[in-house]
């Protein structure tokens, strides 16, 4: 039996306050991330538009599963069905 880890990825920037508000609720809720600066490093800027098919973020991939901005509910919704809560 194998089992496979999953990390949710938050594509953000420093200076955005639903960026923190999301890293703040997973980190509320323990739940392990990844997160990729979109300032520092271009590609993933580029990432999270074709992830998302926008320019806003947080752009949060939970398993394939992809939500812009803060949306508690959505979260909440992905973190349940993968098991992460």
């Amino acid at each position: 039996m194998t089992t496979t880890t999953i990390t949710p990825i938050i594509y953000s920037a420093n200076w955005c306050a639903f960026c923190h508000a999301a890293k703040q609720y997973l980190d509320k809720l323990g739940v392990k991330y990844e997160v990729r600066d979109i300032e520092s490093h271009h590609v993933y800027a580029t990432e999270a538009v074709e992830k998302s098919g926008q320019m806003g973020i947080p752009v949060i991939d939970i398993d394939g599963t992809i939500i812009v901005g803060f949306d508690r509910p959505k979260i909440d919704a992905s973190l349940s069905a993968n098991k992460l809560v």
